[in-house]
């Protein structure tokens, strides 16, 4: 797979009916290693290692409901209140991120109300906090770590 500009993490990674397979260590099973994948765990890998996020706090495509149309978010973080955090959109190292893709999270986030929003392709990383009493996003440098 692609190097991706993230540390290098280790995974475990197997073959099984000529497809590749990785662990996914939150939803503890395999799953089909797509180049979007690959972003999504090096991303959640980041996210542990890194910035000392809790596994018990992360969760991976789970399914929202936005306009009648059932939707999957990529990463979504919750405080230790319970209380979505951070969500994260991954995509694929060949597709750019575009103003297409954060309107894509930002609508999720309409849904989700996190205080803060990443978008990534594993090669460009944006990070942005919303200011709710103005309406409008944050751009950051980058998140901050779990405190």
């Amino acid at each position: 797979m692609q190097q991706l500009n993230l540390p290098p993490y280790q995974f475990k990674i197997k073959s099984s009916e000529n497809k590749q397979l990785i662990f996914d260590i939150i939803r503890k099973k395999y799953m089909v290693l797509t180049p979007e994948e690959w972003v999504r765990q090096n991303f959640v890998q980041y996210l542990i290692s890194e910035k000392k996020y809790p596994i018990s706090l992360i969760a991976i495509e789970k399914e929202i409901v936005l306009n009648n149309l059932k939707k999957r978010f990529d990463i979504l973080i919750f405080d230790p209140k319970g209380e979505p955090n951070i969500i994260v959109e991954c995509k694929s190292p060949n597709v750019k991120i575009t103003q297409n893709t954060f309107d894509q999270i930002a609508q999720y986030n309409m849904k989700i109300n996190a205080k803060f929003l990443i978008l990534t392709n594993g090669l460009s990383h944006y990070f942005c906090k919303l200011d709710s009493k103005n309406e409008r996003y944050i751009f950051l440098k980058e998140i901050e770590n779990y405190s």
